[in-house]
């Protein structure tokens, strides 16, 4: 019989204060394409990466400890708050952390790890997990002083002391933060699995959010004239498409999954680590979406076909990757697009914005398609497995 209290395997719903918390991130999302639409080189497409790392590392430790804590412990939803109010001052200074602010950001960053992660090895209801987020800062603690160096330099090395700090991070993160001779043993944990996939689901459906947000604001600032509200209708119906990529069964498929599995935190973790290039492809998009709608009958560009069709290939590139090692299916269709939108986006460096869009939108419509009919085959497999 398990040792792990029975209020440890309860199905939580997401509480209000949980996507209170995710706004904060969110308005990191809208700070982060802004970086990039000011910094369109290869040097300012290595700042936002650094950046997301280091921003989408704190929504994710926090919101994986929250989850093993229980949001409705009273210890719990002061971590959240206290988190919520440094991450606001954290991503409100990105625009100057590769400038003048590198401390503002780093202090708040390093106080965010530090915290909920001491919260959590002190709070956390077993000594499986307590032990765990104590390797967890041993981590941060190696990371921490490349963070502090890169505040310290002159912005030109920053970015290297920094990416270093910021491999270190996502290194950890992607191997469950092991030391020699001790590592996560996830099978034998208890974890509220539905609870976290519903936080990413959640997650994503505000990100989709905030890239329209983005397309909103570059239409308002767009002349109104036909190709500017042709070149939105085409960024909205590549919304809809990646959305419905997701939400088009595949839901139905990762439920299956995540309960069916005997280790079922490291499943939603393998979800949690695909988020950070999900985000990053949903930024590409943004900007790439924003630029498309100032400029639709401009030149086309390397610039513009790497964000407009880079961004999907590499969300359909990842949850392809997802999906094949945990779900082993509607994983081919998704590494066909990604496949279909590089060839194309070659060719999209000479079209203009909105032929590009066009072209965008028949491969991601035709995409979400094919997934629709792959994800209800993938269901009826997986539960007529689970049946016998």
């Amino acid at each position: 019989m398990s040792s792990v209290p029975e209020s440890l395997r309860l199905r939580r719903e997401v509480s209000p204060l949980e996507l209170f918390y995710d706004l904060v991130f969110v308005f990191a999302v809208s700070q982060l394409s802004h970086h990039l639409l000011e910094h369109l080189t290869w040097r300012g497409a290595a700042e936002t990466a650094v950046l997301l790392v280091a921003v989408f590392g704190t929504w994710s430790y926090t919101s994986y400890e929250a989850t093993f804590l229980d949001i409705h412990r009273q210890v719990t939803r002061w971590m959240i708050v206290v988190v919520m109010g440094l991450g606001l001052f954290m991503n409100a200074e990105i625009p100057g952390a590769f400038e003048d602010r590198a401390w503002a950001f780093v202090t708040p960053l390093l106080a965010i790890l530090f915290f909920a992660g001491a919260v959590t090895a002190l709070a956390a209801r077993t000594e499986a997990l307590r032990e765990h987020f104590r390797r967890t800062l041993v981590w941060m603690a190696v990371s921490a002083p490349l963070w502090i160096i890169g505040a310290v330099v002159a912005p030109g090395p920053r970015l290297y002391w920094w990416a270093g700090a910021a491999l270190i991070d996502l290194t950890g993160t992607w191997l469950a933060h092991p030391l020699p001779g001790r590592q996560l043993s996830s099978p034998r944990l208890e974890f509220d699995a539905e609870h976290m996939l519903e936080r990413l689901r959640l997650f994503f459906i505000i990100l989709l959010g905030e890239t329209v947000l983005t397309a909103g604001r570059a239409m308002a600032d767009a002349p109104v004239d036909l190709p500017s509200v042709l070149a939105t209708i085409g960024v909205f119906i590549a919304l809809v498409c990646l959305w419905a990529v997701y939400f088009g069964g595949g839901e139905d498929v990762l439920a299956i999954v995540v309960a069916s599995t005997t280790d079922r935190l490291r499943a939603v973790r393998l979800g949690g680590n695909s988020a950070y290039l999900v985000l990053a492809a949903l930024v590409a998009l943004a900007v790439g979406s924003e630029l498309a709608i100032a400029h639709p009958t401009g030149h086309g560009s390397v610039t513009l076909a790497l964000l407009l069709f880079g961004g999907p290939a590499l969300y359909l590139a990842t949850t392809g990757w997802f999906y094949y090692v945990t779900a082993q299916g509607a994983w081919t269709e998704r590494f066909i697009a990604t496949a279909l939108l590089v060839v194309v986006g070659v060719a999209a460096i000479w079209l203009p914005p909105l032929a590009s869009l066009a072209l965008l939108d028949a491969i991601l419509l035709v995409t979400a398609a094919v997934l629709a009919h792959a994800h209800r085959t993938l269901t009826r497999s997986l539960r007529d497995a689970g049946a016998t």
